[in-house]
C-alpha cells in the first residue's frame, strides 16, 4: 500500500474510535442536565451576546446601505 492510502486507513480508524467513545455523545447541560445549573444559564447569556453581535453588525451593514442610497443622485426619466 502506499502512504496516502495508510494515512487514509488511520484517519478512518481514529475518526471511527472517536465517534464510538461514548464520552463524545453526552449532551450538554441544556439537553441533559440541570437548566439551572451555573453551566446553563452561561450557555444561555453567551447565546445571547453572540446573537446580539451578529444584530449590531447585520444593522451596521443595513444603516450603511440605507445611508449610501440616501445620499445617492436621483436622476429621473422623463
Amino acid at each position: 500500500m502506499n502512504r496516502f492510502r495508510k494515512t487514509r486507513i488511520l484517519l478512518a480508524a481514529l475518526l471511527w474510535a472517536w465517534a464510538m467513545n461514548p464520552g463524545a455523545l453526552w449532551a450538554c447541560s441544556v439537553c441533559f442536565g440541570d437548566p439551572d445549573s451555573a453551566m446553563s444559564k452561561g450557555l444561555a447569556w453567551g447565546v445571547l451576546s453572540l446573537l446580539g453581535v451578529v444584530l449590531m453588525v447585520l444593522g451596521g451593514i443595513t444603516t450603511f446601505f440605507v445611508y449610501l442610497a440616501k445620499r445617492s443622485p436621483t436622476d429621473k426619466i422623463q
